[in-house]
């Protein structure tokens, strides 16, 4: 590590939170370094649908950190090598209900009629928004750091302390580790899992409005589409469950016929990094200057561009 007269900030964690955020600061002058327990591929975020959409996440700024986030990736899809792409789809509640209003914000909202809604819901939407091949994206984000003379540095820590000296400030990003890292009991695993199947030839993406364990959603991707899924707070098995991933391709299939034969390629397991409300705030550890940037829930993708200026407000530096 450095001194503190060689780095201005050191971010910990390597998921798409630490990744962007390191982005923001080195993009606004900053000297920049990131501590990480594993590579940005073999993180949360690399099993990640994933769309952009608040979801299971409580914070009164989660709106304009959304809204923010929103604008930038649309900028991204710009460019092919992001894996971002801007896609139209429908989302649904099975219950009658008003859209968020997350959902307003976005220029080609229209409600849906009742009869263009699948079996078993009562309302719905259709918009279009940024859909993103995380693989592809973190490793964009990686490139981009790279340009920018941001090194990735592989290796756990098990206290703030350890990095006394090493920046100015520290950048929290850690996830699931701040539990132990902060310590932060609030902080608690909810196990998602996915499905990957090869593309029968959809262009639209579906997913259901809903925050219970079983959830519906489909998202194209190209050759593959990424269904889900379900949310099991508390668990933190990896262990892939094939009655629960069988159970996935069912529901996607009651809504779309052409995925119930569809060739499955793999099952992804992660756990999102759950939190009564989002933590982005300065904070001092055993002496340390620390801005946290945590507890995103499964909303990791959906806040990480406003979440990262939020921590360069913070940082002072800018």
């Amino acid at each position: 590590m450095g001194s503190v007269g060689e780095w201005d900030a050191l971010v910990v964690g390597a998921g798409v939170s630490g990744l962007t955020t390191a982005v923001r600061l080195a993009e606004a002058g900053l000297r920049v370094r990131i501590r990480a327990a594993r590579p940005p591929l073999e993180t949360t975020s690399a099993a990640a649908g994933a769309s952009w959409g608040p979801y299971m996440v409580s914070d009164p700024r989660v709106l304009p950190w959304s809204e923010q986030t929103r604008l930038a990736l649309e900028k991204l899809a710009g460019d092919t090598a992001s894996g971002v792409r801007l896609v139209r789809g429908m989302e649904a509640a099975p219950e009658p209900m008003e859209p968020p209003s997350w959902v307003l914000g976005v220029t080609d909202y229209e409600p849906c009629r009742p009869e263009e809604l699948p079996r078993g819901y009562a309302s719905g939407w259709r918009y279009t928004i940024p859909l993103v091949n995380m693989p592809q994206y973190l490793d964009y984000l990686v490139l981009r750091l790279r340009t920018l003379n941001v090194s990735i540095e592989i290796g756990a820590i098990s206290s703030f302390k350890e990095l006394s000296g090493a920046a100015s400030i520290l950048v929290n990003c850690t996830g699931l580790g701040s539990r132990y890292l902060v310590p932060d009991d609030e902080v608690f695993p909810t196990r998602g899992q996915l499905v990957v199947v090869d593309n029968p030839g959809i262009d639209n993406f579906f997913q259901d409005h809903a925050e219970h364990e079983d959830l519906t959603y489909f998202l194209p991707h190209g050759s593959r589409v990424v269904l889900g899924g379900d949310a099991t707070p508390g668990s933190e098995d990896l262990t892939p469950d094939p009655a629960a991933a069988a159970a996935i391709v069912e529901r996607c299939a009651a809504v779309e016929p052409l995925l119930r034969n569809a060739r499955v390629r793999q099952i992804l397991v992660g756990l999102r990094p759950t939190r009564s409300q989002v933590r982005v705030e300065s904070d001092s550890i055993d002496g340390v200057q620390v801005i946290h940037n945590y507890g995103h829930g499964g909303s990791g993708l959906t806040l990480s561009w406003g979440c990262a200026d939020e921590v360069l407000t913070l940082s002072g530096l800018q």
